[in-house]
């Protein structure tokens, strides 16, 4: 095959994972995505010149950076350094994946089989991708299926890594059967029986899901829920207005509907423009003056985002979080902070634990601390946050209410929210701040993610952006009073809690961890196989 051929194969495959992907892509593409590279991996690995070289790596890049490129451009709206960081970053990741599996089948089977690397090479690396300091798991497949969440109801039972197993299986199979139909003596038997398992392994999940999809019912506690998307700009009126009028502007829209008993106002991320120290809470003038306004609703909790701040414990000087002040030889932490104000006379807050790279989080590595000070600014408090070490859930005063706050980026990862539910959440509330990247996909893939937590988890979201996305999400994931990008809105709804525990919750990424047990497998043997076969070389 020549060259051109190949980087036109390569091509391919980043434009169809791009039109595949949410929130406007045509989903099924996604099936088929992946097949353009298999055969550049197969016309490589079978060529005897070029299968230990680097031409797959490159070739492998040049797919997946068009494929970042295409879907999370709009990085680039908030900032040029991290949008090269994390498309140049992200490709070169998935590409070292996509070689190590190419190099291991060589090693192993000569390029003849060994197809199922690759899915738990991807598989492991995706659940990598989570947990480690450059974490941008925005493109991990199983989320893709996000707008159309009546195909994946059985993620209660596998998350996200089950639809990254049925993409994955799903090419392989379209590969064989394409390679089947371009061999001289074509097999029809063994065709059909290839197409009719192919058949099998698109229907039958969607059909399981629909079933489950009308078998999900809501009973539990009814929620009356209130919130507000008060949209102000990012760049400058939110973090330039006082404090009292951002405040006063989402209690406004908030009365606007509140003619019955309400349980819960949720407004936005960073929503108080206060520096709130821990310490002080209840002097804090933000603090009273939703105080004053909850004395004359009792029973009314307001759930707000804030940052907030304290001093440094002697002799965590070092931690990587820690900032000094300038003028004079003191730490202190900031945090991302969820607050739950109600008319009890303590606060319940939750600190931000999956922070955004390169904006809240600089990576802890030490060969890397210069480069905090290039952390990128959008605004508020920048530069490595401090997180906390648990999942914590606000408890309402009437006990029947117990709500994850999930701020912003966190709703990206699933293993993540569980961990809230498992410490006894019956509501989701996501609070966010969406404006940063324009009316573009970023905004609305991000808001899609809060529909796959839903699923998983089996728990209704309530969803407050200051400006994006705002909505109500019931326990099968439809969608309710979305609300449009840049405009003012509050919306109210009832949703009803659950107390059950799904497979998922309870287990978490299995699927990964099997994938991560089988990957050492393969790679330790195609490693002592490659050592000893090149003994043999020698002698």
């Amino acid at each position: 095959m020549k060259k051109i051929h190949l980087v036109g194969l390569s091509v391919l495959t980043g434009l169809l994972l791009s039109a595949a992907w949410p929130a406007r892509g045509f989903v099924p593409l996604i099936f088929v995505a992946f097949v353009p590279l298999f055969f550049v991996q197969q016309a490589i690995g079978d060529n005897p010149v070029k299968k230990g070289r680097s031409s797959m790596f490159w070739l492998a890049f040049l797919g997946f950076f068009i494929w970042n490129s295409l879907t999370t451009w709009w990085i680039w709206n908030s900032t040029a350094v991290g949008a090269i960081a994390a498309l140049g970053l992200n490709s070169l990741f998935m590409a070292t994946v996509f070689w190590l599996f190419h190099i291991t089948r060589i090693k192993l089977y000569d390029n003849r089989k060994g197809w199922m690397i690759l899915v738990f090479y991807w598989m492991a690396w995706e659940f990598f991708h989570l947990g480690w300091d450059l974490s941008w798991p925005w493109l991990n497949l199983g989320n893709v299926f996000a707008s159309t969440h009546t195909w994946i109801q059985w993620y209660e039972f596998t998350g996200v890594p089950g639809g990254t197993l049925w993409i994955l299986i799903s090419n392989i199979m379209v590969f064989h059967i394409i390679r089947l139909l371009n061999e001289w003596s074509v097999n029809t038997k063994r065709i059909g029986m290839m197409v009719s398992a192919l058949i099998l392994i698109w229907f039958v999940p969607v059909i399981a899901s629909k079933m489950i999809y009308n078998r999900v019912v809501e009973v539990g506690e009814i929620a009356e829920i209130i919130v507000v998307q008060p949209n102000f700009d990012p760049y400058s009126e939110q973090y330039e207005l006082p404090p009292s009028e951002i405040i006063a502007r989402n209690l406004e829209l908030a009365m606007s509907v509140n003619q019955r008993k309400a349980d819960f106002i949720v407004s936005p991320e960073s929503a108080i423009q206060e520096n709130i120290w821990n310490d002080k809470q209840e002097e804090s003038p933000s603090i009273q003056q939703l105080k004053g306004f909850i004395n004359q609703f009792p029973d009314l909790a307001v759930i707000i985002g804030a940052s907030t701040f304290s001093m440094v414990p002697a002799g965590m000087e070092e931690h990587h979080a820690a900032r000094k002040f300038s003028g004079y030889d003191a730490y202190y932490f900031a945090y991302n902070t969820a607050l739950y104000i109600d008319s009890s006379a303590g606060i319940q807050s939750y600190n931000k634990s999956k922070l955004t790279p390169g904006v809240e989080m600089m990576p802890s590595w030490s060969i890397l601390k210069p480069l905090k000070k290039y952390a990128i600014d959008l605004g508020g408090t920048i530069g490595t946050l401090k997180v906390d070490d648990e999942r914590r859930v606000f408890n309402h005063q009437s006990g029947k209410y117990n709500i994850a706050p999930i701020i912003c980026y966190e709703s990206v990862y699933g293993e993540f929210v569980t961990r809230f539910v498992k410490n006894g959440a019956n509501l989701i509330f996501v609070i966010t701040n969406d404006g940063w990247w324009g009316n573009t996909p970023g905004h609305r893939q991000h808001f899609l993610f809060s529909v796959l937590r839903a699923i998983e988890t089996r728990r209704s979201v309530a969803r407050s952006a200051n400006t994006g996305i705002s909505a109500f999400i019931d326990q099968r994931g439809d969608v309710y009073q979305a609300t449009p990008y840049w405009e003012p809105a509050v919306i109210r709804q009832s949703l009803t809690t659950n107390e059950k525990i799904t497979f998922y919750v309870a287990y978490g990424d299995y699927l990964s961890r099997i994938a991560i047990f089988a990957s050492a497998i393969f790679f330790l043997y195609g490693f002592v196989r490659a050592w000893l076969m090149r003994g043999k070389s020698a002698a």
